[in-house]
Parts: structure tokens; sequence; C-alpha cells
């Protein structure tokens, strides 16, 4: 095989991966110069290691599963929603904290957004979608929008990093650049992607290709943010700026309150590593991963993990045990991030069984549909993985109607329509505690220009920054 260098052909033998070249011969210098740049990103060791770890299991320690759900119990250390005069004056000392730090530039954003809309019934980054239940915003102007309006409060620039796939990279970054970055400083507007790990045939440990130059790569999951940060130089870009806290989120929830303070300040004030918002599950069996406590130790257990029955189980005190849903919501410490970048990424890789299509020997392409024995296997990282790993951790609960409201489905729960309508709730209890009401059911929004609290929309209204027609669409 002229032109292939020595020292990959030499990792290709060594790890039985030698098919990878099976086609050059074939190809133009692009596509094999393409390919030799695939080849390259491949970390062959960790990915054989985990194949044969995966492979000599054979079947899934499911008693170890169980072990954790039994060992399992509602997190003790929990900041719940305010009660008491006790409890709102800690929230209201917690929000003055995360108000300096937002002030003092200690804070950066991060949106996971590696995603398309597909379930949606559309086809770009799921970012681009239309929520606005008036103004039709896409959840990026949303987010913008917020960011933009902190960064004004409180008088400090805000570091916004938007972690893409492969799949939305080039649209994502487009589309801010048609937008004007919705009015942000483009220099503090940073798009980085997610890594990619190669599929891998589930029997024999092979890589496997979905054409003669292109290796089936899928991405590495949110827990791959952590190596994507270190490429990028966004680790070291947020050290020479001293920022100490950075806000994580997904890109599916418009009602997130970006850069809260009050979670920010309860973050800073217990010298957390990595704090998570929850919310009480509408049902045991709400497809949401829970938080609880495990040895010591706060872990997550997802909804896939447990049965109907062990879902449902409750404490002594006749409470649910697996109440607490993560709402995909972090606080990360940057020094913690650093920790867990440390050679890589310390972040554990899991193993997907998948159909993965793939080209034969001929050429020709396969696509699997054995839904009961996959071909392949996809490797990814969680980004919830890193709970067990802090050396403090906390959780505070969120108020679910307020803060957690994804677009995830077309139809029925977590869909456009529920997230519209908690946009509009939002607005018009903003609008109540002003004495101004709205009916119910009237589609009604607020820019995060114009106000993010009930406070700064009383005072837009009474000073005629803002009338009610424009909230509701109807203005002249």
């Amino acid at each position: 095989m002229a032109g292939v260098p020595a020292n990959v052909q030499e990792v290709l033998g060594r790890f039985g991966q030698t098919h990878l070249l099976r086609w050059w011969d074939q190809l133009d210098s692009a596509g094999q110069q393409d390919l030799l740049n695939q080849i390259d990103q491949i970390d062959f060791d960790q990915v054989i290691r985990v194949w044969n770890q995966h492979h000599t299991q054979k079947t899934v320690d499911s008693a170890s599963s169980a072990g954790r759900i039994d060992k399992a119990a509602a997190p003790v250390s929990v900041v719940r929603q305010p009660e008491s005069e006790e409890d709102h004056i800690r929230r209201e000392a917690a929000g003055k904290t995360g108000e300096r730090l937002l002030s003092e530039g200690k804070v950066a954003v991060i949106t996971v957004a590696g995603g398309q809309g597909s379930r949606l019934g559309f086809e770009h980054p799921k970012g681009m979608f239309p929520v606005g239940p008036v103004s039709e915003r896409s959840l990026f102007q949303i987010f913008a929008e917020q960011i933009l309006a902190r960064q004004r409060r409180h008088g400090a620039s805000i570091l916004w990093m938007i972690m893409t796939s492969s799949a939305t990279h080039a649209e994502t970054v487009s589309f801010f650049e048609q937008h004007r970055f919705f009015g942000l400083d483009p220099r503090n507007v940073v798009f980085f992607q997610q890594g990619s790990m190669p599929a891998v045939d589930a029997a024999s440990g092979k890589i496997l290709m979905d054409g003669p130059c292109t290796i089936s790569l899928s991405p590495d999951g949110h827990g791959g943010l952590i190596s994507a940060l270190q490429k990028a130089g966004l680790l070291k870009r947020m050290e020479a700026a001293d920022i100490e806290h950075v806000f994580y989120h997904q890109v599916d929830n418009p009602t997130v309150i970006l850069c809260d303070p009050v979670l920010l300040g309860f973050h800073h004030q217990a010298r957390s590593s990595l704090t998570t918002n929850v919310v009480r599950k509408s049902s045991p069996t709400e497809r949401m991963g829970v938080l609880v406590d495990i040895d010591g130790q706060v872990e997550i257990i997802e909804y896939s993990e447990l049965t109907s029955e062990q879902a449902a189980k409750e404490d002594a005190n006749g409470q649910w045990i697996f109440w607490a849903g993560n709402t995909a919501i972090h606080v990360f410490a940057r020094s913690f991030l650093e920790e867990l970048s440390t050679d890589g990424c310390r972040l554990e890789l899991h193993v997907a069984r998948k159909n993965v299509p793939y080209i034969n020997e001929e050429g020709q392409l396969i696509q699997p549909s054995d839904s009961a024995n996959p071909n392949g296997i996809k490797l990814e990282r969680f980004i919830f993985d890193a709970l067990p790993m802090a050396s403090v951790t906390l959780i505070v609960e969120g108020n679910r109607s307020r803060e957690f409201n994804p677009v995830k489905n077309r139809d029925g729960a977590d869909s456009p329509a529920t997230s519209r309508a908690a946009l509009s709730a939002i607005c018009r209890s903003w609008l109540a505690s002003t004495g101004v009401h709205v009916a119910e059911g009237t589609a009604v929004e607020v820019s995060p220009l114009t106000a993010l609290d009930a406070e700064e929309l009383a005072a837009a209204l009474k000073d005629g920054r803002v009338r009610l027609e424009q909230l509701t669409g109807n203005a002249g």
C-alpha cells in the first residue's frame, strides 16, 4: 500500500485494524489524506480495551446494578425549595453572592447543543427551533438575550461556550452570524465541537466503516465536553480570564435561568466542585435520571435501570427515594473541570449496543435491523459520572414550572406546546404580581432584554418601556 506511513501500518497491525486500509489503493489523494486524518484521531488502545471488557463480560452485570439500587437512598444534603422565612433569607443571601460573582466576571456559560431537532420534525440544530409563544424566538435567541441582559445588569462580560457536534457545527455558526450574534460581542461567543468515537463490530472488535474512506463515527456524549474544552483551549482561556464557575445547561430547555444568581451563590458558599439543580419527578416512572446517595456519594441512577416497582420505592417516612430528577443544569468549579481533564478525560467510557450501518468486504452498505442483537457498539461518556468524583457536591431543588420545561418530543409531555405554554405561564405570573391579569391560556411573552424577573417587568411597565399589547403580540 504505497503512501501509507509506516507508523500507521504498525499501529493498525498491532490492534488488528488493517481492514481500515482495504480500499486505500482505490482512493484519490484527498480521500487517502482524509482517512489518515480520521485514523490519527483514534485512541486504538482505549477503544480495544473497552471492547475487550465488554466482550468478555458477555452480559450486563445486573447484580451490580441491582446492588446500587438496593443501597440507594434519597439525597440527604439538598437545598430544598423555600418554605420558612429563614429559607427565604438564606436564598436572598445566596442570590446576592451570585450577583457579586457575575459582576466580578467570575462566571461563564456552557450550552450543550450537539443535537438536531429530528424528533420534532425539525431537520436543523435543535437550538434553532422556534419556541417563543408570541415571537417564535429560537432557543438560541432566548439564551443569547438572557446572557446579554445579565451582562447589562451586572456590568461584566460573560463567556458563552456552545458545544456543537459535526452534525450541527457549521449551521449553528452560520445561524449566529446571520443574526449578528443577537447583540452579543462575537469575541465572547465560542463554538467548539465535541469529539467522536468510532463504532466497533460487537463480535469482532473491528472498527466499522460506512464508506471506503470514512470510518463510522458518533458523538462521544455530553461527557465528551471535558476533552473538547481542553482541545479547544477553553480551560486555559477561562483560567487566564480568572473565571471560577461554569454554568452548564442543555439546549432544549428554554426556561432555564441562565447564570441563576441563587444557584451560583449556593454553589460558591458551599465551595462545591459540582452543583446540580434537581426537580421533583412528576411520577415515579417519569423518564428522568435521579440523584441519590450511595455509600456516602452522590450518584445518578438512570430511569432505564429502574423497574416500575423500584422507581416507586418509599423510605420509612413514606417519601419517594427516587424523587430528585436531574435537569442537566449544573454549576462546575473551573478547577474541577481541569481535574477531570487529566490524561485527556477521567470520565469512563460507556458501551451502547446499536445497529450501525457499515460497508462489507465487497463495499456494499449494510443496514442491520436486528433489534435483539445489534451488530455494533458505540462509546460515549456522561457528564453526570463526574458527581462521585467531586470532592464536594451540592444539590439544589429548583422550581419545576419555572425552570424545567424542555422540548424533547413532537407531541405530549415535554413538547413545543408544553414548553410554549410554560413560557406564557411564567410571563402571566409576573404580570399578575404587578396587578395585571391575563386570561389563562393566552399566549404572552417577555424578552429577557425587557425583563429577567417580575420586578424588572413591573418597572418596565411602569415607566412605559413596554406595553401589555407588545407582550401579547397585539401592538399596533
